[in-house]
């Protein structure tokens, strides 16, 4: 059994994570924000899929008037994605978003923060402080020659403490990078320094395949490690498919139930029926399924009551 580290419980909306709370699964829309209908859309289709948080791009004031819309007709949590105007992050939550990620990288001067910071205190909603390697400050681009894990944690610690300096405490972190092998450093560092919720991902992890193996990779030493309080899995392709793998990696390291496993042989010469449309038509049937029950399903005598 894993033991999950303790951290600061944060409410987002109508769901709380950190403090022992489930790991939620999280995705991004690849709508533009701007598009109401298309957005609105895509998100009602990452409910049905048992989304449990959705963040969407802020990059305009078009796509920031349509936060509060959004909002009244979704159930579950809004995070407004923010990046280079601080006052794109004010309205958003204005506009009634549950969280605002920002990242310090490209957002500007102190002063700026501190104006973020100020409106989220007065509606009582986290921000989450995103680092990512592409985004790593000038400095600590000169001082370490490179975003390695040594200079996100740096600039992750400096961001903190410049979001506690205005008094504020109702914090989410992220450290992103396009290396798993950096990804996975940097968290196991930070997740020793602080106590707030870690939200887990890999940037531009890649499409379905290589994406799905680089994120699963990355999460899973660090969900064993028992650091992280949400995920997403960043693929190039339909955000459905990121909730779907990501309850995936959750339900393989126990950590989350949602659905029955299936287990079927990788099949050989000995298969006496055809195992693969068989395991396809299962899948199928059971894709609305909820209940955590496990079904096996063999191709021979050797894998069924021999080994299974």
């Amino acid at each position: 059994m894993i033991r999950r580290r303790e951290t600061k419980e944060i409410e987002i909306g109508n769901r709380v994570i950190g403090g022992g709370n489930p790991i939620l699964v999280q995705s991004m829309t690849n709508t533009h924000t701007g598009d109401l209908k298309r957005t609105l859309k895509q998100i009602k289709e990452l409910e049905k899929a048992d989304c449990d948080i959705v963040r969407v791009a802020v990059p305009d004031e078009e796509s920031c008037r349509n936060i509060g819309f959004l909002k009244e007709n979704v159930k579950i949590p809004l995070v407004a994605d923010i990046h280079y105007d601080y006052r794109l992050a004010i309205m958003a939550i204005e506009r009634g978003a549950d969280k605002v990620r920002i990242n310090p990288g490209n957002i500007g001067k102190r002063k700026n923060i501190k104006k973020i910071v100020k409106k989220a205190k007065e509606r009582g909603i986290p921000i989450r402080i995103g680092i990512n390697a592409g985004s790593l400050e000038k400095d600590l681009w000169k001082k370490y020659g490179s975003p390695v894990p040594e200079a996100l944690v740096e600039s992750t610690l400096r961001n903190i403490e410049i979001v506690e300096s205005f008094g504020f405490h109702n914090i989410v972190i992220s450290i992103k990078s396009s290396s798993v092998l950096d990804t996975l450093e940097a968290n196991r560092v930070i997740s020793q320094k602080i106590d707030y919720p870690i939200h887990l991902g890999l940037t531009e992890a890649g499409p379905i395949l290589r994406g799905t193996v680089r994120t699963t990779s990355g999460l899973s030493i660090l969900l064993y490690m028992g650091i992280g309080d949400t995920i997403r899995v960043s693929l190039t392709g339909n955000p459905v498919e990121e909730v779907k793998i990501g309850y995936q990696i959750l339900q393989s390291l126990e950590l989350r139930e949602h659905g029955p496993i299936i287990i079927s042989c990788p099949t050989c010469g000995r298969m006496e029926i055809d195992l693969i449309s068989i395991v396809k038509k299962v899948e199928k049937r059971l894709s609305k399924i909820k209940q955590n029950i496990t079904i096996a399903i063999m191709g021979c005598v050797v894998n069924g009551p021999g080994e299974a």
